[in-house]
């Protein structure tokens, strides 16, 4: 385990804590607003508020096991003998990041085969990006965790190619008040997950170890911040532009019965 400042521990420490809170919250938010759209977009939105509830859970473990690796006394930093357990967060990503691209697809509306085709897809590359990178962020040595992350970069830019050509004729028939919305959550996805590579690397380019410690575990954390609870909300909000046409046409006939003929 890496010595660090109390200053460095503090910053990591609340950081985990910031992303705990505010990812069970977007969860709660997120299920909630499942009354506010179309049927057609309520799996979405479950599958939204799911990803949010699953890196929760794993930053309050993340949390704990960053507690239990260091002690911190008269403002002086040590370890404890407990490894900080890296496993909690690529288990996380695991699971969550493909869900992040099938949510992108459910909100979207496509045909049933081009949905499941799309999701598929996007699905297993997904979790191959991060079955591929986990082996470097563990490794012992800077070769090794380059060797792995590029490797894990291949999944990750056909992912990019498959969003911005695969779907870019699906984008152009999204209804016209929804479709930058779309573009938008898009670009999150791609610029959230463009600065993981970032923090992955920072430290085989020749920091000391504390420095890449914080530089790591706050930049995933920011990172998985925009990338689940801020795509979230865009996700939310297409959802709610789409479903406008359908609460009108089912408001329309309930206020016409209301209506009641004068004698």
């Amino acid at each position: 385990m890496e010595i660090i400042t109390s200053g460095q521990y503090d910053l990591i420490y609340n950081a985990f804590s910031f992303a705990f809170a505010t990812l069970a919250a977007a969860t709660i938010f997120f299920w909630l607003g499942r009354s506010q759209v179309a049927p057609q977009y309520k799996s979405a939105m479950t599958i939204t508020g799911l990803v949010t509830f699953i890196a929760a859970y794993h930053y309050f473990r993340i949390f704990e096991s960053w507690g239990a690796a260091y002690d911190v006394s008269d403002g002086v930093v040590t370890t404890t003998g407990y490894a900080f357990n890296q496993a909690y967060r690529y288990v996380d990503w695991f699971l969550t990041v493909p869900l992040l691209l099938v949510e992108l697809i459910l909100v979207m509306g496509l045909s049933r085969s081009e949905t499941i085709s799309r999701a598929l897809r996007l699905g297993i590359l997904a979790a191959l990006m991060i079955a591929l990178g986990y082996p470097g962020e563990v490794a012992e040595t800077v070769t090794a965790r380059w060797i792995w992350g590029i490797a894990s970069m291949i999944p990750f830019l056909w992912i990019v190619y498959e969003l911005f050509a695969g779907l870019s004729k699906s984008i152009a028939s999204q209804p016209e008040d929804a479709r930058g919305l779309v573009k938008a959550a898009r670009y999150v996805v791609v610029g959230s997950w463009a600065f993981y590579p970032v923090v992955y690397f920072a430290g085989a380019v020749g920091l000391d170890s504390a420095a890449a410690t914080v530089i790591v575990e706050v930049g995933y954390t920011i990172a998985d911040i925009t990338a689940k609870a801020v795509f979230g909300v865009l996700i939310f909000m297409i959802a709610q532009r789409k479903s406008a046409s359908y609460f009108e046409s089912h408001k329309a006939p309930v206020e016409k019965a209301a209506v009641r003929p004068t004698a």
